[in-house]
């Protein structure tokens, strides 16, 4: 059974900075592209950012710049480095498994930006 927790979301100022967290289980963690994703009160759900097995990552333009996706293979975690906050970057956000598009995730963790 694939389970995802995310952790590390909070409130913070514009230009602030946050590391959400999110373990994996149940799944061959090493060999699994991952990813993050967003989603804000009556948008879409915007992929962030995702990380392949080899350690090869790609951002939204969004992002890009600010934004840190990175792994560690021997806990089982993906991260994601948030710098330069901006108010639109408000939402919750979620790990998942790209190949297995919104199928699997956890159950989130809310970040708020304030202007």
């Amino acid at each position: 059974q694939v389970q995802l927790v995310e952790s590390g979301g909070g409130s913070v100022q514009a230009g602030g900075s946050l590391r959400l967290s999110c373990v994996v289980s149940g799944i061959d963690f090493s060999a699994t592209h991952m990813g993050w994703y967003r989603q804000a009160p009556g948008k879409q759900r915007d992929m962030v950012a995702t990380i392949t097995s080899g350690g090869f990552s790609n951002y939204a333009s969004s992002v890009k710049g600010r934004f840190t996706i990175s792994r560690d293979n021997a806990k089982n975690m993906v991260y994601l480095q948030m710098n330069s906050l901006k108010p639109e970057d408000t939402g919750v956000y979620y790990c998942n498994l790209p190949s297995y598009g919104y199928e699997f995730r956890g159950q989130g963790t809310q970040v708020t930006v304030s202007s």
